[in-house]
């Protein structure tokens, strides 16, 4: 059960999706509004940012139990790793080549890709969904009748043990984390979510996933502009 004081996980929903939300919903201004590729990062940028400093007080430490250097390690091997899997694992699905991006309009989405989505989508997914996941499960598993209403009302993810998992919170957090990605790169976010549970579960922080995950973004959007292969972002 939530500490006395500590928000429960209905209380938490909104501090971890609404940077999630805010990237998302100035994704999708279509460009017939007058706003240009530039102008939607830009925009992508203030407005999550906001969020995320809205939110940052009510969400888990990125820290967890080992040295940060460590994480931030083993975050850098990981990301790199998992930007050839990326490669690989979508390339079967986008033709070659594609129309390259301005300099603005590139720089803008490193920026926002390689510091803002890393730190929200793991909170979301790997802090937030996977640890949501995890409490049900276990109350699942103790008998509750209502496992999912013990878990949203009754325990808070703030409060998970660092490193904890089950199958099914693997399982549950990698599909909806691969489910807001192309239909084309479902295969590569689903062995990308994978990649990022395992380094939740050895290495028992979200600092190592989101250091692996601004690694990937950052390390893509540069294999992309050096080759052409502009599909592939």
């Amino acid at each position: 059960m939530a500490s006395e004081g500590t928000p429960n996980n209905a209380a938490l929903l909104w501090p971890y999706v609404l940077p999630f939300l805010a990237y998302v919903g100035v994704a999708s201004i279509p460009e017939s509004w007058g706003v240009g590729r530039e102008a939607n990062y830009a925009l992508r940028i203030v407005a999550t940012g906001a969020a995320l400093a809205w939110s940052w007080r009510q969400t888990a430490p990125l820290r967890g139990p080992h040295a940060p250097a460590g994480s931030v390690a083993v975050g850098l091997a990981a990301g790199l790793l998992g930007t050839v899997l990326w490669v690989i694992l979508k390339a079967p699905f986008y033709e070659s080549g594609g129309e390259a991006w301005s300099p603005t309009a590139f720089w803008l989405r490193v920026a926002a890709s390689g510091t803002l989505v890393p730190v929200f989508e793991e909170l979301l997914f790997r802090g937030y969904v996977l640890g949501l996941v995890v409490q049900w499960d276990r109350a699942r598993r103790a008998g509750s009748r209502v496992p999912f209403a013990v878990a949203f009302e009754r325990e808070s993810v703030n409060e998970l043990e660092p490193g904890a998992w089950t199958p099914w919170a693997v399982v549950i957090s990698t599909i909806l984390f691969a489910s807001g990605h192309q239909t084309g790169e479902w295969p590569a976010a689903l062995a990308y979510g994978l990649l990022m549970a395992a380094l939740w579960i050895g290495r028992r922080d979200l600092l190592s996933c989101v250091v692996a995950h601004a690694t990937t973004n950052v390390a893509l959007g540069l294999w992309v502009r050096q080759t052409g292969n502009w599909t592939l972002w």
